[in-house]
């Protein structure tokens, strides 16, 4: 099994496909991994040998920051944003989107479920 930044990577998968279950490995970034090492990107994962492996690993832990790394640096952006008050921080700590979505009707996934407010009750209409 090729454990690659402390992720176990599935091993009846393409190569360039495989790569990008690393957090901060994308499709665009996984190809060109794949190409600057002369990894066919069709190849399995189960058919790269231990060196490949080796390879790939070296070459992402040397240019690019995944996983913890990754995770911990944007944190820190976002508590910056947010010590600093700034109206980007604000979103973020209301949990709101960031970047000048819609809110009225959409926003769902970042809002949360939809809490049911109590209104006013209907009266009937008097005749």
């Amino acid at each position: 099994m090729a454990r690659i930044a402390g992720i176990n990577i599935p091993q009846n998968k393409i190569v360039s496909i495989a790569l990008t279950y690393i957090h901060g490995v994308g499709l665009y970034s996984s190809k060109k991994i794949c190409k600057k090492l002369n990894i066919s990107e069709s190849t399995r994962v189960n058919q790269l040998t231990e060196e490949q492996v080796l390879k790939i690993r070296e070459y992402i832990d040397a240019n690019h920051k995944v996983e913890g790394d990754l995770r911990r640096e944007i944190s820190v952006n976002i508590k910056r944003l947010v010590d600093l008050a700034t109206y980007r921080g604000s979103r973020h700590k209301k949990k709101l989107p960031v970047r000048g979505q819609r809110t009225h009707c959409n926003a769902r996934t970042r809002k949360g479920k939809a809490i049911a407010i109590a209104g006013k009750k209907l009266t009937p209409l008097k005749k």
